[in-house]
């Protein structure tokens, strides 16, 4: 299975299969609620290796979300659209589409055990435009 994560805004970050090892997706419902509430959100968590370059490549674009996680709140390129697409035997198994997402949080950690570092970067939706995120799947890929 693979994981690919492409962010579209002032700077483009792409991260591919080698890149992106776990994404978790959530929908952000009070748990206080008695009934279907109309404050729904949603979350996509997104974890992944940092990756040196080596050989004459270029460097992966996980620099690119620490710049992102630092952008204020008044500047409008907080806002971001983020696509993300599993892939499994060259069918996409899942796509989501969260077009005007805004990081909640963003951690990097580097240890000697692993040989590499870890990010991990929570997404959400801006709540008003909770309509236009797309969950898809099921259509070829490759």
């Amino acid at each position: 299975m693979g994981l690919r994560m492409k962010i579209t805004g002032s700077e483009s970050v792409e991260l591919r299969e080698t890149s992106i090892t776990k994404v978790v997706f959530g929908a952000d419902i009070p748990h206080d609620s008695n009934a279907r509430s109309t404050d729904l959100g949603s979350t996509v968590l997104i974890e992944g290796k940092i990756l040196a370059a080596v050989g004459g490549e270029a460097a992966d674009d996980t620099s690119k979300l620490a710049r992102w996680s630092l952008v204020p709140a008044e500047n409008s390129d907080c806002y971001r659209n983020v696509e993300i697409d599993v892939i499994n035997a060259s069918q996409v198994v899942r796509q989501i589409t969260v077009p005007n997402a805004f990081v909640v949080d963003y951690t990097e950690d580097f240890t000697d055990e692993t040989g590499t570092g870890i990010f991990k970067l929570l997404i959400k939706q801006k709540k008003d435009k909770m309509v236009n995120l797309k969950f898809e799947g099921g259509f070829s890929g490759e």
